[in-house]
């Protein structure tokens, strides 16, 4: 079967369209196939080098992870390229001004993971708020005593949002559910969501004043390095818990560990640790390009970061999980399915989720 294509964007408006596919794991390639049929598909697991790319000279689309860097030389290579889209979020591994030179439309995955990672978070509340793990350990041991067990309800307490993005909103959208407060602090406030909502805005320093939970959902950069610091630990409501699903970097861990041991913290829920703050794409950990490129020794920096993130590891009161918050099957599908969205999108003449426009 032949497949209509963008007017204009080729010289025969009825061929098959040739797509390239890197950095491809099975599960992708496999859900890929069976969604392209009617494409003439080719699909390879190392990201473009010199070799794989005279395989593809006459492709017509172009598909990668961040692995792949696209650049003059590789869009010179490729004479028929018209559409790339990177099955990522970022896209600073395509050189977005050649490919507007050369009339080439760039598409990205923009979310994938609000709802998984907004419910991984309330799994980390709750295992903290009702004592599920030491519960469950308790049990495994033959004992089925309730001492030390007893929780707390979520009702009435507040919540403290740090960073009203896709996630932060969907967080907001659950809190909501066991009726607690939210208070929430972002660069920019949207003060017709928070109203929809039934939410606050607050300054950064009120919310850890008044938070009896305060959870991060920022991303990670200059200006949120080490966010959470010694300087405003002091901030925080006592008995407060923590929750860190965004990027370890966002908290210092000589601070984590400083506020478990001085009570400051009641429990802290970390999805992330410091030490993982170099990764751009939650996809990254799953990807077998990224497996081989960080079998490195670590700095003195990292090991101490690990020493100290080890002393939190055996705290009873602090849950940590594998940076696994991201990994459910709808979430990994949604990259896919978004990629196969943008591919028929542009071909029908309507491209979507651009991030250059013609």
């Amino acid at each position: 079967m032949r497949v209509q294509v963008l007017p204009g964007a080729f010289k025969n408006k009825m061929e098959k369209i040739k797509i390239a596919f890197f950095e491809t794991e099975d599960w992708e390639k496999e859900y890929l196939e069976n969604h392209l049929k009617n494409f003439d598909t080719i699909f390879f697991k190392d990201k473009i080098n010199s070799l794989n790319l005279k395989k593809i000279k006459d492709v017509n689309i172009l598909s990668t992870f961040i692995y792949s860097k696209i650049d003059k030389k590789v869009l010179n290579s490729l004479k028929n390229l018209k559409y790339i889209t990177t099955r990522s979020t970022g896209f600073d591994h395509i050189d977005l001004k050649s490919c507007k030179r050369k009339n080439i439309l760039v598409s990205n995955v923009p979310t994938y993971g609000e709802n998984t990672v907004a419910e991984h978070t309330f799994a980390l509340i709750l295992t903290l708020s009702r004592k599920i793990y030491p519960a469950v350990e308790r049990v495994k041991r033959g004992d089925f005593s309730l001492d030390n067990l007893t929780g707390f309800d979520l009702k009435n307490k507040t919540l403290g949002v740090i960073g009203v993005g896709h996630i932060g909103k969907n967080v907001i959208k659950i809190a909501k559910g066991f009726q607690m407060k939210i208070l929430a602090y972002d660069v920019v406030e949207n003060k017709k969501l928070a109203k929809k909502m039934g939410f606050r805005f607050v300054s950064f320093e009120d919310l850890l004043k008044n938070s009896d939970i305060v959870t991060l959902h920022v991303p990670y950069n200059k200006k949120t390095h080490h966010l959470i610091n010694i300087k405003n630990l002091k901030l925080f409501k006592k008995g407060a818990i923590l929750i860190n699903t965004s990027r370890g970097g966002i908290c210092d861990a000589t601070t984590l560990v400083k506020g478990i041991k001085e009570n400051i913290f009641s429990g802290l829920g970390l999805d992330v640790l410091e030490e993982e703050s170099f990764i751009k794409e939650e996809r990254e950990l799953l990807s077998s390009i990224f497996r081989k490129k960080t079998n490195l020794k670590s700095s003195y920096e990292s090991l101490k970061t690990a020493l100290e993130n080890h002393m939190l590891i055996n705290q009873e009161n602090v849950i940590i999980t594998p940076h696994n918050a991201f990994n459910s099957q709808e979430s990994l599908t949604k990259i896919s399915e978004t990629t196969i969205k943008n591919i028929k999108s542009f071909i029908k003449g309507k491209p979507i989720n651009l991030v250059i426009k013609k």
